[in-house]
């Protein structure tokens, strides 16, 4: 079977959420036995590893240990320079050349497209905060969701959370959409890229986020209970409405000094271990999650968790996690001290964490992502 992949999001870099899903999950596939008996063809939009287009030898690797095995590999570039890459150039080339299945790891499906299409939805965090969205983006959003639900052959939900607010908000039939849950990258830490104690974050500084809440949240444990930590954001700032109001919720921090929150930006894969290895906790006080894979790097990691109780962040964090309602500021700070002061609670946090994590891997991810493709 020829099973081409919208794999645009792979070749980006830095890699976050959606692009490392989609390059993790080709690196996987590649990988997996079953696959000795498919063809497997890379859509991107440029110019990528090993001169572009054209099947990659066997033996060699692409991006950084893309293993290819015995499952022949090709790569074709689809240049455009405009915007509408998927429904004007990926479409075309369906037109003229339809694999036996198309994949899209990244929620759009192209308007040419082959009746065997397979469309992963990672969440549905615009239509419960649309004042987080420019309109023209929100538009697109909901129209290319529902697109997808109604004409590919199978939709792959990230979480059971996920399937829910398809079939509950878009009338998605339940029959048509599986859940494959995320897997997890274990990584190796280099040095120590920061000074305990430290309080940390990890992913996109924006609003949906609730950023804003936990600088509150980190304030007010300061000033109530006078920790010594350090409160670190690692990510990009989001470009969403609403980071102009979380620049002023730092600058103008009230008693909270500016050192005392330290934004690192994109940091290396062995930084990130690091700090994750290093950090007294990691907290994800998220309004929306799809899926929320740093909670599992955390817990991989031996950090202890505090996330939020709604969407697919309990489902995915488990009995290893402390869960807060994401808008009570003090519940968040409480329980952040509690993790912090109480060792044995930490301890047993971070126990129940390592069970967690054996729920989950990329390759668990990749088997059943093939299983749904080539039935």
């Amino acid at each position: 079977m020829l099973i081409g992949i919208n794999a645009v999001a792979a070749f980006k870099e830095p890699r976050t959420g959606v692009e490392e899903y989609t390059y993790q999950l080709i690196k996987h596939l590649t990988m997996l036995d079953e696959s000795k008996r498919h063809r497997f063809i890379l859509y991107s939009q440029g110019t990528v590893g090993h001169g572009g287009q054209g099947t990659v030898p066997k033996g060699q690797s692409f991006r950084e240990g893309l293993s290819l095995r015995d499952s022949p590999l090709s790569i074709k570039q689809l240049k455009w320079s405009l915007p509408m890459w998927t429904q004007v150039r990926l479409a075309s080339e369906m037109l003229l050349h339809q694999p036996d299945v198309l994949f899209i790891p990244v929620h759009v499906l192209p308007l040419v497209h082959p009746q065997n299409s397979v469309v992963t939805i990672h969440g549905l965090e615009y239509e419960h905060y649309p004042e987080m969205y420019p309109w023209r983006h929100l538009r697109y959003l909901r129209w290319s969701t529902k697109y997808a639900l109604k004409n590919a052959r199978k939709i792959i939900a990230v979480s059971e959370n996920t399937k829910k607010d398809l079939v509950e908000l878009y009338g998605g039939n339940p029959e048509k959409i599986e859940v494959v849950y995320h897997g997890f990258n274990v990584g190796s830490e280099q040095g120590q890229s920061m000074k305990p104690p430290y309080i940390l974050f990890i992913g996109r500084l924006e609003t949906k986020k609730n950023i804003q809440g936990l600088i509150k949240a980190f304030n007010l444990l300061k000033e109530k209970y006078q920790v010594p930590h350090k409160l670190v954001l690692v990510g990009p700032k989001g470009t969403v409405p609403g980071i102009q109001s979380l620049q002023r919720t730092v600058s103008q921090g009230q008693s909270l000094n500016l050192d005392q929150v330290i934004f690192t930006g994109y940091v290396s894969e062995q930084e990130k271990w690091s700090l994750l290895k290093n950090a007294d906790l990691f907290v994800l006080p998220s309004f929306y999650e799809g899926f929320g894979m740093p909670i599992l790097e955390a817990q991989a990691a031996g950090c202890p968790v505090v996330t939020s109780n709604i969407s697919s962040m309990p489902e995915v964090a488990g009995q290893g996690a402390m869960l807060v309602e994401p808008k009570n500021i003090e519940q968040i700070a409480q329980t952040m001290y509690k993790v912090i002061k109480d060792s044995q609670f930490k301890n047993d946090l971070i126990a129940k964490g390592y069970q967690n994590i054996k729920r989950f891997s990329w390759q668990k991810c990749a088997q059943e992502t093939l299983r749904i493709l080539t039935k």
